[in-house]
């Protein structure tokens, strides 16, 4: 049963990889149907005696949630991409979720470069980095400002620089996984 598990589960995280990538670059989102799916096949295969048992998978799932959390509240990352590390983390369990993370960063801000370089927007791109810095460091330390009158560069400010991340995710699941 443990190699037919193995089995299973490979091919669950290469065609969740697949269609969760090609969603998000063709549309910009990850539908729900996928990712509340995803989840649910990883939960059943851990319940039925796969990737160690339900505990490991729900806590992979319950630490992706808790890194991913933080960006999604920041609105540095969409729900769609918080849902699908929750998936994926369930699949992966937490001792493969450092790497995962690792290669997800670095496939991220590779898309990252390449989508600034094509828009044309570097210079603008550091600007509003630069800028995000000071707002959480005046957040943070409370400068005297108002809140609702500080700069916040998220997802939805006309002309930021969005890649499609769940390709980063998946990339990094199977990397994960496989490797």
């Amino acid at each position: 049963m443990e190699g037919m598990s193995e089995w299973v589960t490979g091919l669950s995280i290469l065609a969740v990889a697949l269609a969760s990538g090609w969603y998000d670059v063709r549309e910009r989102r990850i539908p729900n149907f996928l990712t509340v799916f995803a989840f649910a096949l990883a939960i059943s295969i851990s319940a039925l005696g796969g990737l160690g048992s339900l505990g490991v998978s729900l806590l992979g799932a319950g630490l992706s949630l808790l890194l991913a959390l933080p960006l999604f509240l920041l609105r540095g990352l969409g729900g769609g991409d918080v849902k699908l590390l929750v998936a994926f983390g369930a699949f992966l369990g937490p001792t493969r979720l450092f790497p995962a993370f690792i290669v997800m960063a670095f496939v991220g801000g590779a898309l990252g470069l390449v989508a600034m370089i094509r828009q044309g927007a570097v210079r603008r791109t550091f600007v509003n980095l630069y800028l995000m810095g000071q707002t959480v460091r005046d957040r943070i330390f409370a400068r005297g400002k108002d809140a609702q009158s500080m700069f916040w560069v998220t997802l939805d400010t006309p002309g930021a620089v969005t890649v499609p991340y769940g390709v980063a995710i998946s990339a990094g699941a199977l990397y994960a996984w496989f490797f």
